[in-house]
């Protein structure tokens, strides 16, 4: 239990059984009922400090004879003292001696104006009045709310029981799905042999089919060749008839000369259409047709008169870097205008036919025949078991994890807080709306448009020692404009809801929530309870 809650469900017992009555017992005045033995009329008093003892009779004499105030109570004598208010009706209260008889009354039942002349009212009793009833709408509040928590602590240890009992049955489908996957996997691997062979049968049948048409179109393009270098058509191709090829210098360095040409053509001067096989597997190459040459000469574009240009008008010419950027393209545009009027144009660039692909000129590779395809299809099938079974056994282990970790998930001492899990609850304000999914994110939205933000992901129970289930912390959540990641800590309050009451940003980018929940309730002690004996 917190402290802060026992202290509250004690205060209120203390006030439910003392009432509106209250003995008074006789002490110096500003002393308060703990510290009543240190103060015995008659005996010497000793400083709390233990610095000084002195006769009783100096004790609230208005003058400070102990360092720590303590034999000045109820004065104003000493700077460092403390005036207990008795308070009968109300919860007392300690304030500084500074204010004894000041003129202001500080404690409801007005001892702290004894002397000042102020016009002050006992209002203990009317004070203690409202407190009682405040307090005890509370602790009706905070038994309903344990009650619930009763019930949450019941149906969560069910669920855990229930989710274990899951975890163990699929872990059991899980050994059978892993068995039947490698089961799977050797139908798969040994249909998909045959497959492979097959597949590399029909694909290596369709490539010597290839070679054969490829074979067939050379020897077809080397006739063609063969028939253009022939320019006598004698029925041999001569060095003579090679130079008019310039593009088959071997070097590439210039001019093509005979003796490069007679390097092409061998030990002989000429060749038939048999030799010709071994020039042309040296020259197919660099071979251009005759048909795809333009031999047109090229015209050459009329040079433009370099001198300076004849003003318009007696203004200053400008230099080339005096132009504004925005002239200088106008100009750019205008000598582009001015070349589309030219009375020439340029001669258009020899292009040669763009080379189809061998898969172009040799077709496309023929289908599967009957006995393939069924292996093909058979393949398949023992993929599609295999790739389902596999599939499954995904979606176990994802199911196995995420039950172990809702299991294993610190979900508070007795598993309260298990009912919040995969939960999520909003809060509409003026401008946005926050949603809290506890153990997982927070996030802001504006109300009228616009994208998410993320406002921090679960990071851990951040409550003081005691007390660690208090607060909820997220973290890294999306970054500020030049500033830190946000966070937003949820402070838990007790209540017969679960709701989230409230939000804002104490810090720049660091929010704070107020989340109702029955999990936080504490049982309220008894009028037996020793910590209730302690308190009165």
């Amino acid at each position: 239990m917190s402290s802060h809650f026992r202290h509250f469900l004690v205060l209120l017992l203390m006030l439910l059984s003392v009432g509106v009555s209250a003995v008074e017992v006789q002490r110096p005045r500003g002393v308060p009922l703990s510290k009543r033995e240190f103060y015995e009329e008659g005996k010497p008093f000793t400083c709390l400090d233990g610095s000084h003892t002195i006769p009783f009779d100096r004790v609230n004499d208005d003058y400070c004879d102990c360092q720590d105030g303590t034999d000045e109570p109820g004065t104003a004598a000493c700077p460092n003292g403390s005036f207990h208010c008795t308070n009968a009706g109300f919860r007392p209260a300690f304030i500084p001696s500074s204010r004894i008889n000041d003129g202001i009354c500080d404690c409801c039942d007005t001892t702290d104006e004894y002397n000042s002349g102020a016009a002050c009212q006992n209002t203990c009793r009317e004070l203690g009045r409202n407190e009682r009833e405040s307090l005890r709408k509370l602790a009706e509040i905070a038994k309903e709310g344990f009650l619930l928590k009763q019930q949450l602590i019941h149906e969560s240890k069910r669920g855990i029981e229930d989710k274990k009992t899951k975890l163990e049955e699929v872990q059991l489908s899980r050994k059978e799905l892993v068995d039947r996957v490698e089961a799977l996997r050797t139908v798969k691997e040994t249909a998909e042999q045959p497959e492979k062979e097959a597949k590399d049968r029909h694909l290596q049948a369709w490539e010597d089919q290839k070679a054969v048409i490829r074979m067939e179109k050379d020897k077809g393009k080397m006739a063609e060749v063969f028939l253009e270098l022939d320019d006598d058509a004698d029925g041999f191709v001569s060095v003579s008839e090679l130079l008019s090829h310039s593009e088959l210098d071997p070097d590439s360095d210039g001019p093509f000369t005979e003796e490069e040409a007679q390097v092409i053509l061998g030990s002989v001067d000429k060749v038939d259409t048999v030799a010709f096989e071994t020039v042309w597997s040296n020259i197919k190459e660099k071979y251009k047709s005759e048909a795809t040459t333009d031999t047109s000469a090229p015209v050459e574009p009329p040079h433009e008169e370099t001198g300076e240009p004849v003003s318009d008008n007696d203004s200053e010419s400008y230099s080339e870097d005096d132009i504004p950027e925005e002239e200088e393209e106008d100009d750019e545009d205008d000598e582009d205008d001015d070349q589309d009027d030219a009375d020439y144009k340029t001669p258009p660039t020899v292009t040669t036919p763009e080379k189809k692909s061998d898969d172009d000129d040799e077709g496309t590779m023929p289908p599967y025949n009957q006995e393939t395809q069924n292996l093909i299809d058979s393949a398949q099938k023992a993929r599609d078991e295999f790739d389902e079974a596999e599939r499954a056994l995904r979606e176990v282990d994802d199911q196995i994890r995420n039950l172990e970790k809702e299991i294993s998930f610190d979900f508070g001492p007795s598993g309260e807080f298990a009912y919040l899990y995969s939960q999520c609850y909003e809060l509409s304000t003026s401008e946005y709306i926050y949603k809290l999914c506890p153990f997982n994110r927070v996030s802001q939205k504006p109300k009228y448009g616009g994208s998410e933000t993320n406002l921090g992901s679960w990071g851990k129970w951040a409550g003081p020692e005691n007390d660690v289930y208090a607060l909820m912390k997220y973290e890294h959540g999306t970054g500020c404009w030049q500033g830190p990641n946000r966070s937003t800590t949820v402070k838990l309050i007790c209540g017969k809801e679960t709701v989230v009451t409230s939000t804002s940003e104490p810090s720049r980018c660091e929010y704070l929530m107020e989340f109702i929940t029955p999990a936080v309730c504490q049982e309220p002690p008894s009028l037996d309870s020793p910590h209730v004996h302690e308190e009165l």
